[in-house]
């Protein structure tokens, strides 16, 4: 019995140790401290009036592997978003009926007031007429065969959106208007095919011709120039984004605009007042389209004014007539051996001084006194000797002038040149004991020269 008391004892001690080490906060809950308690304090905690405990929290543990512990998908339940997927598709249905509803009353006031100026009314017509509304309502449904409900990163469910095709069923893809392994590229990824996949068809009967048609005319162009105007408007300074506030960019380019066209306007209308404008329907006055005048101008038959004042001729932006360093001409009136000079005093120098007659003929003078010395000096020089031409022969001496070669002995010579030739090539008929002759006739050394090959020789590939 003590002994059982004594366990007792000891475990209502560990039990108060317990809440006394973990609950220190007023909710009683045992599973967190009182730092992270989400709860108010209160005036007297659970620990003292054991009142209102808090209960415990369910703490679940996970183990993850390297893949759970980096997915960002990892404890989502589809179903809870599938809930507020079939809210947003209940108001839109909710929606949906109402506004069939007050087209159909609409229609049946304009029935009823057509009836009553007709004054003719029948259930059966009113509601033959209703009928035919209805189905009036319903002909946007049937006219959209181009949409189809698709759904969208449907990851558990996900959310609908509306994705227009690209073509119908009726019509021919792509891909298919031009089979040629070189035509057209088409990126099956995006479904674009950027340039035309027939050229060299007729226009009027082309049913695609790219997607680059569609982007440089319409609306893209003019969603183009928007983009690029955000984009240098924010580059100024200005706080525009074309993504984020799209209304605001859109209104900034048509104020953009307006302001634009005004300033062209007005510099128009300043250059027209102050220079005219010749594409006026105003009529000149006949003195300016017939150029007539009072004054009475007589020419004779070679075009010379006879009576009269003279016409003034165009002047140019150039000086004329200005004569410098005491010249009569100015430069450019003479020309000699492809040089521009004064005529004056025929020097080729621009900024020369002007020595007038005595200056030209100081320059004939010089130009004769040297013609003479390079005559003298020509006339003076002694023609070089003709040097002896001296036939040597090919091995480097003088060939003596009683040199005469043995036909017989040269014809040996030349046999004997080939057969050592040959043996030169071909190293198994070379013998073992070889005798060598130092001395070499007149014969052997011209055999020699005629067996030699040189590398200059353009028909030495021919010799044998």
């Amino acid at each position: 019995m003590w002994k059982g008391m004594t366990r007792l004892l000891m475990v209502l001690w560990a039990h108060n140790i317990r809440i006394s080490t973990h609950v220190q906060h007023c909710c009683g809950a045992m599973t967190h401290s009182a730092k992270s308690c989400m709860e108010r304090p209160r005036k007297k905690g659970a620990k003292w009036t054991n009142f209102h405990i808090a209960p415990d929290e369910k703490i679940e543990m996970f183990e993850l592997d390297y893949d759970g512990k980096r997915d960002r998908w990892n404890g989502f339940d589809a179903a809870t978003y599938a809930r507020v997927i079939e809210r947003y598709e209940a108001r839109d249905e909710a929606r949906r009926k109402y506004l069939k509803e007050q087209q159909l009353k609409k229609l049946e006031e304009k029935n009823n007031k057509q009836n009553g100026e007709g004054e003719v009314s029948d259930d059966d017509e009113d509601n033959d007429a209703l009928k035919v509304d209805e189905a009036k309502v319903d002909e946007s449904k049937q006219m959209d065969f181009a949409k189809v409900e698709k759904r969208v990163r449907t990851t558990g469910g996900g959310s609908t959106g509306t994705v227009r095709n690209l073509r119908i069923r009726e019509d021919t893809a792509k891909y298919l208007l031009n089979l040629d392994v070189n035509s057209a590229y088409y990126d099956p990824k995006t479904r674009s095919m950027r340039e035309d996949p027939l050229p060299d068809a007729d226009p009027n009967e082309k049913f695609y011709g790219g997607d680059n048609q569609y982007r440089v005319s319409g609306q893209a162009l003019e969603f183009k120039k928007l983009n690029i105007h955000a984009w240098e408007a924010f580059e100024k300074g200005q706080d525009i984004h074309m993504q984020a506030a799209p209304s605001q960019a859109e209104l900034l380019y048509k104020n953009f605009k307006v302001i634009k066209d005004k300033l062209k306007s007005q510099i128009k209308d300043a250059i027209m007042e102050k220079y005219g404008n010749a594409a006026t329907e105003e009529v000149l006055p006949k003195e300016l389209l017939l150029g007539q005048s009072e004054k009475q101008v007589e020419y004779d038959r070679a075009g010379r004014v006879v009576k009269g004042m003279e016409t003034s001729l165009p002047k140019s932006k150039y000086e004329e007539d200005v004569y410098i360093n005491n010249h009569t001409s100015v430069w450019g009136s003479w020309w000699k051996d492809h040089q521009w000079g004064y005529k004056c005093c025929k020097q080729t120098i621009r900024n020369s001084y002007c020595t007038g007659a005595a200056g030209i003929e100081a320059a004939e003078e010089a130009a004769d006194l040297m013609k003479t010395n390079v005559a003298r000096k020509v006339a003076s020089e002694e023609m070089p000797a003709p040097t002896e031409e001296k036939r040597l022969a090919t091995w480097g001496t003088d060939i003596p002038d009683d040199l005469v070669l043995d036909q017989n002995k040269l014809d040996d010579a030349l046999k004997k040149e080939d057969k050592r030739r040959k043996e030169e090539k071909d190293e198994r008929k070379r013998k073992y004991n070889v005798k060598w002759d130092d001395e070499v006739t007149l014969e052997e050394m011209e055999a020699y020269r005629m067996k030699k090959i040189h590398n200059d020789d353009p028909m030495k590939d021919f010799l044998h």
